[in-house]
């Protein structure tokens, strides 16, 4: 499936440009650059996106989305541009929410539109006033506690909180998590190596893992450097260790930079 990542460069490329010549096009830092087109940045900045759009001649909507080029001439308010923003910040849940919303209100906008029927006089009638009923008890539901358990993939051969080794994704056992909301976006599970990210992070730890091709500054990842793994904090042009007797991983020092996921929690040792 086509990633706005993938139409940027394939813009890039049809137009021959490096990154040294769309940094200086766009306004947009190299070091910045750099990192959305090496798919480190999960959610670039909107004023970012416009401005990269601007530079290679296309849409946000082409480039977001993949949907045709705009011939309608349509602009953003100030108002729509800060909803985007706003969007952009909110995590999975809140994201699928605003979408269930927005689904729900435009099926009910187009209902009343096709089975309004025509005014007729009548006398008027005081209006009634109604208590507003949150979104998600109109379409979803209050959330409800998930309880139970259910299995994702445990990868064994450890993936590096040290020097690093090399993360083997096709040979994976199954382990039973609890089925919580602490767990719920948790794709799968490594088992780390080394001393790299204590003192919270210890040899044998079972971390829980979201996939994700990239994440914000500070976040903890897993990560693909010249095909070995690694745990480590993000932070921007290199990778961290939490242990301070290890140095910063520079990224430029490696031509295949990969982010495998994002780490959203730990199993308890037993």
């Amino acid at each position: 499936m086509e990633t706005y990542l993938d139409r940027i460069k394939k813009l890039k490329s049809e137009q021959k440009l490096t990154n040294d010549q769309l940094a200086e096009r766009s306004g947009i830092p190299l070091g910045t650059l750099s990192k959305i087109l090496a798919g480190m940045s999960d959610s670039p900045k909107l004023s970012t996106m416009i401005a990269l759009c601007g530079a290679l001649g296309c849409s946000v909507e082409y480039v977001v989305n993949g949907t045709p080029e705009n011939h309608h001439n349509y602009t953003l308010s100030a108002e729509e541009i800060s909803v985007m923003e706003n969007y952009r910040r909110l995590d999975h849940w809140g994201k699928s929410l605003v979408d269930t919303v927005l689904s729900k209100e435009l099926e009910r906008v187009g209902k009343s539109e096709e089975e309004a029927p025509m005014p007729v006089q009548s006398e008027k009638k005081s209006a009634k006033i109604l208590t507003p009923i949150s979104a998600v008890n109109r379409y979803a539901g209050e959330p409800k506690a998930r309880t139970g358990k259910r299995q994702i993939s445990l990868y064994e051969l450890p993936v590096s909180a040290g020097s690093g080794a090399y993360l083997d994704r096709t040979d994976a056992a199954k382990i039973t998590i609890p089925d919580s909301n602490k767990t719920a976006e948790a794709d799968y599970a490594l088992r780390i190596s080394g001393n790299s990210m204590e003192p919270k992070y210890h040899n044998g730890d079972i971390l829980l893992v979201q996939s994700t091709d990239g994440v914000e500054d500070g976040e903890l990842g897993i990560f693909l450097l010249d095909g070995c793994g690694f745990f480590k904090q993000f932070a921007g042009d290199r990778l961290l260790s939490l242990n301070s007797e290890y140095g910063p991983i520079l990224l430029k020092d490696f031509s295949d930079v990969r982010c495998k996921g994002r780490v959203v929690g730990r199993l308890k040792r037993r």
